[in-house]
């Protein structure tokens, strides 16, 4: 057998062999969400991802300057649109966010530190395809400063304090029930009666 034929077999298998792996693990845990991916689907997934993210791109600097008015501002959106998913600390231990597939990741790990601004803006501005990951970037990624805006907050999420984090609590979205049972408690601070017919929630 010639040389390029054996070099085309080799690339063949080191094709095959992942992708018939990745077919098992599809075949044991069918599509449900519950399952966790293995450690040569999250390789191949990371890899692939940094791959589709164009180099100009993954090299671009942060245009927005770093400030205590910039963070505060990150720490708002970030509160009001990622920590449903994402937690306020960027751990990901959320109802959604653990209940996606692949799960949440912990951002505040060296998995997502080690990436460049360019990558972080690139997935927050453009979102990220076959995952949970939603594109918040509006309009040409030259005038989404949001998106890099937030990137300094990630980079600041390693430090967090409880402070900010006791703060950001007060810019999370809530559910109607929340909306519900907080005019409950003002109505009963205020010595009103519950309103007539308002629906309660009990378990």
């Amino acid at each position: 057998m010639s040389a390029w034929k054996i070099v085309l077999a080799l690339i063949v298998l080191a094709v095959l062999i992942p992708m018939g792996m990745l077919g098992y693990q599809m075949f044991k845990t069918g599509f449900s969400a519950k399952a966790e991916p293995s450690a040569l689907e999250v390789a191949m997934a990371r890899n692939v991802r940094l791959l589709a993210i164009p180099r100009s791109q993954r090299d671009a600097k942060n245009p927005v300057p770093a400030n205590p008015q910039v963070l505060k501002e990150a720490l708002i959106h970030f509160a009001d649109h990622c920590a449903t998913c994402h937690g306020n600390d960027g751990k990901g231990k959320t109802t959604i966010g653990q209940g996606l597939y692949p799960k949440v990741p912990d951002l505040t790990k060296s998995d997502t530190q080690d990436m460049t601004d360019g990558d972080l803006f690139f997935m927050i501005h453009n979102g990220i395809r076959f995952t949970g990951m939603p594109a918040w970037g509006k309009g040409p990624p030259e005038k989404d400063t949001d998106s890099w805006r937030l990137v300094h907050f990630i980079r600041h999420l390693p430090k967090i304090t409880a402070e900010e984090l006791d703060e950001m609590k007060r810019y999370n979205p809530i559910t109607e029930l929340e909306r519900m049972k907080d005019a409950e408690i003002d109505q009963f601070l205020s010595g009103e009666e519950a309103a007539s017919g308002a629906p309660t929630h009990e378990h």
